[in-house]
């Protein structure tokens, strides 16, 4: 984490024998290519094949100072965790495809997905910190332990300070739950212990798989405010504090209500 994006290569799979026309591709390309110019990559080519599911993302060449790398290891006991996109895009995507979502919640979640993490990333270079990871397939579950895992310490995280997508709780249910939420709490359930009664319905979230979900930092308490404030500062409203970095115990995340 911490680097600049330069180069990238579409890749692309495609079934034709719907709209031989292909419009709906168009329409992922330009939206893929305005993403790319506002991070200031440049698209150099890329390769397409024909399949029956689509398939639609970028192979990305970017560059990185070797003493300003941050890795999802080093996170410390005493440190802050901010998380700076809020959750609930699985649930919504999948109620989306199933013609169940409203507008306006699909709207929002549609913003947060293609807001840049450029704007996590260069609040935590600017403030200064320990350790990031991306939330994303994994969830914020998944991602939290690894990062756990990596800097043998265990993170305690509050599911009542977790952002929520607006509208996203009353479709955090079956049957839009997807198949990740369930392997999510399976990977992580060996791991994970819980304090008191927690909400049924926020602990879904902690499970949701992400797609172009925000970053989860862990910052020096001292620090965190002013983390907070200057990703809020960047366009990032959701962002904020969820937990905290303890000295390693049995359990790699606590979760509380």
């Amino acid at each position: 984490m911490g680097g600049t994006p330069k180069t990238a290569l579409n890749l692309v799979g495609y079934p034709d024998d719907k709209d031989p026309e292909l419009t709906w591709l168009g329409e992922m390309l330009r939206g893929g290519a305005e993403r790319c110019q506002a991070a200031g990559v440049v698209i150099l080519g890329g390769h397409t094949v024909r399949d029956t599911e689509i398939k639609f993302g970028y192979a990305v060449t970017g560059i990185i100072h070797p003493e300003r790398i941050l890795t999802n290891a080093m996170a410390r006991p005493g440190d802050k965790l901010v998380l700076t996109k809020a959750l609930g895009t699985g649930f919504i995507t999948t109620a989306h495809k199933a013609g169940d979502c409203p507008d306006d919640v699909l709207k929002a979640a549609c913003a947060s997905m293609v807001q840049l993490n450029d704007i996590g990333k260069d609040a935590m270079l600017e403030v200064g910190v320990h350790s990031a990871t991306d939330i994303t397939g994994f969830g914020l579950a998944g991602h939290a332990y690894e990062m756990a895992d990596g800097s043998q310490a265990t993170i305690v995280l509050e599911l009542s300070k977790l952002p929520l997508l607006p509208g996203a709780e009353r479709l955090a249910h079956k049957p839009y739950r997807t198949r990740a939420s369930a392997t999510n709490a399976a990977y992580v359930q060996p791991f994970l212990r819980m304090e008191g009664k927690p909400d049924p319905v926020r602990l879904e979230f902690f499970y949701d798989a992400q797609t172009s979900g925000g970053m989860l930092i862990s910052v020096p308490a001292e620090r965190a405010e002013a983390l907070v404030e200057n990703v809020r500062k960047r366009g990032a409203a959701s962002a904020c504090l969820i937990g905290e970095v303890v000295s390693k115990q049995e359990a790699a995340i606590i979760l509380k209500p």
